[in-house]
């Protein structure tokens, strides 16, 4: 959801007429990643949109799914149609004409990569204003500052597990204690369920929890981002940080725990020495090693690694953020808006073809 809001953030900005395509995998690939091939085999062409002819002068897509079909129609309009990326390729960074990534990605510096501080998801701001209207009232009787702890879920490498749900809890009670507030902790799509047991069963005294289920019809979500005083957003989730500091708000972040997968230590050791955290490319060790990176690279076997302590790093250095235990911010700090950026290079790239 997160990528595919940004995606629909490009083509507003763009202001140009544009087709949204929905595609589906095949079940074998909902979980499992197709082979990087530029064909269609990985789709279930029966539920999917056609593409067809005549091919549209600009793709913008996401995932490495739908990267695939996105070359494959590159392929049919004989290279015509350009292909822009929102994120990381596994591999084949040569073959996109852009690749927009947020600073969660480590990507190499090149001629058809725009690196960014922070992901473009926009909060939807008439559904927070008319929530603010609906939620006001539901939340007069709770003591302010009002702190809304949003829980995301295990996302590799993350950790969030019953024990990690301990420590949230005792981490936003002192929280709390401090500011001499009250807490409203929501769950999301991808908390687990023993997760959201164990907060439940630790909630505080005048806490509230929302358990997010499909079909809920009461989600406080969007009503506590119009009127909450301050967030702790666990740090797995892009969409909700930036959601937060996007509307002006003040943003704890709680990074979650690793994994201690000791098989991964060798990808992620050449993936630091591959892809430098933005501002870091030109060390002294790192020139040296360049032809080395970059052959390494060219194999594909290490792909493009997402860190997103990166992107707390760059919430926090731009001031709109800090870690648990830290001083709030006394205020939310201004955002540059980077989707000007994005769309001065996708105009380029739409008048160079033209050319």
């Amino acid at each position: 959801m997160g990528d595919n809001a940004q995606v629909r953030a490009i083509l507003e900005a763009l202001a140009l007429p544009y087709e949204e395509k929905r595609l589906f995998v095949l079940p074998q690939y909902q979980l499992g990643k197709p082979a990087f091939k530029v064909d269609l085999d990985h789709l279930d062409l029966t539920r999917s949109d056609r593409l067809q002819a005549p091919w549209p002068d600009l793709v913008i897509t996401s995932g490495r799914r739908m990267a695939m079909a996105a070359l494959w129609i590159k392929e049919q309009s004989g290279g015509r149609a350009k292909v822009v990326l929102v994120g990381r390729p596994r591999r084949w960074l040569e073959r996109f004409d852009l690749v927009v990534g947020p600073s969660q990605f480590r990507l190499p510096e090149a001629a058809n990569v725009l690196r960014l501080d922070l992901p473009l998801m926009r909060p939807p701001r008439d559904a927070v204003a008319a929530a603010a209207e609906t939620w006001k009232s539901r939340l007069t009787t709770m003591k302010r500052p009002l702190i809304a702890v949003l829980i995301g879920g295990q996302t590799k490498p993350f950790r969030l597990d019953p024990a990690v749900a301990d420590a949230l809890v005792e981490a936003a009670t002192a929280e709390v204690d401090r500011q001499n507030g009250s807490l409203y902790y929501t769950t999301s799509r991808r908390t687990p369920a023993p997760v959201a047991d164990r907060i439940e069963q630790r909630l505080p005294a005048g806490a509230r929890l929302f358990r997010w289920r499909p079909e809920a019809k009461d989600n406080p979500y969007l009503g506590l981002l119009a009127l909450a005083d301050l967030f702790i957003v666990t740090g797995d989730s892009a969409s909700m940080m930036v959601e937060v500091v996007r509307l002006g708000r003040r943003l704890i972040i709680y990074p979650l725990p690793e994994h201690r997968n000791l098989s991964e230590l060798p990808r992620r050791i050449l993936r630091m020495l591959c892809h430098a955290p933005r501002g870091q490319e030109d060390m002294w060790w790192r020139r040296l090693l360049r032809p080395l990176t970059q052959a390494i690279e060219r194999m594909g076997e290490i792909g493009y690694g997402r860190d997103l302590t990166q992107l707390h790093d760059a919430l926090i250095r731009r001031g709109l953020a800090v870690r648990i235990g830290e001083r709030p911010p006394t205020d939310a700090g201004t955002i540059d808006d980077e989707l000007a950026a994005v769309v001065r290079r996708l105009s380029e790239l739409l008048l160079i073809d033209q050319a």
